[in-house]
């Protein structure tokens, strides 16, 4: 008789274990947790700079990418460059895309062959001294490039998706509205680091954005983290151009 209380008594405690281990409600196995469809691609921004190295506002603008953790793209003038090698040696050492604004900002369709190859290849060449052997994409001034001259660029040429005008305007709020208005994943957009009124814009966008989940990295990572490989003579606008 006590052998029956016994075994009464083991499978009542053997069928409450096994009731509290079941999962209350809708529990979701851990197993089953990666095939809730997330998306975490990032929207991606390319912001650039034009005109520059200028002290006082190129190097405020640096100071700003590097609180925020952001990378941006400077097209470089020539003559502009030799009172502010530091800055340039900063962009290359902070992670920034350096790039060839032509040496005095010429029109490049109003050039010959040679002028132009000039206008180039001395900015290029002091670039390489500075900042190291690689490739300094080109940004025609203006965005001009006349019909067969890609061939002479050799690397592939940055234009834009978003223009806010900043250098017309030099006002803050201005150039954050239209950007705001106009920005998109892929976009690339043009500033001016010699105007003070756009490295504020600038790091007041990146900071909004940032908010809307923007991620900035330069005109280089933009076309690969979105399959483009670049190249020499083409133009590009955006990731989508």
């Amino acid at each position: 008789m006590w052998k029956r209380i016994l075994l009464l008594f083991f499978l009542v405690a053997l069928a409450t274990a096994l009731l509290s281990a079941q999962p209350r409600g809708r529990t979701i196995p851990a197993q089953n947790a990666a095939a809730i469809p997330v998306d975490a691609s990032p929207k991606l921004v390319a912001f650039t700079f034009d005109d520059g190295p200028h002290r006082g506002s190129t190097d405020r603008l640096l100071d700003g990418l590097r609180e925020r953790g952001a990378k941006g793209t400077f097209f470089l003038v020539g003559q502009e460059i030799d009172e502010a090698r530091d800055l340039v040696e900063r962009m290359r050492d902070e992670g920034h895309q350096i790039g060839n604004h032509t040496w005095s900002h010429r029109r490049l369709d109003e050039l010959s062959d040679d002028e132009m190859t000039q206008e180039i290849g001395k900015t290029d060449a002091l670039l390489k001294a500075i900042a190291g052997e690689r490739e300094y994409w080109l940004r025609p001034p203006y965005g001009f490039l006349r019909e067969g001259a890609e061939k002479l660029v050799g690397v592939p040429v940055v234009k834009w998706s978003v223009d806010p005008r900043d250098w017309e305007s030099r006002d803050t709020e201005k150039v954050v509205r239209a950007v705001s208005d106009a920005v998109r994943p892929g976009s690339i957009v043009l500033l001016h680091d010699i105007y003070p009124t756009s490295v504020e814009a600038a790091l007041r966008l990146m900071d909004a954005l940032s908010a809307d989940g923007y991620q900035f990295v330069t005109v280089e990572e933009l076309l690969q983290q979105n399959g483009i490989t670049p190249r020499a003579g083409v133009s590009y606008r955006s990731a989508g151009e």
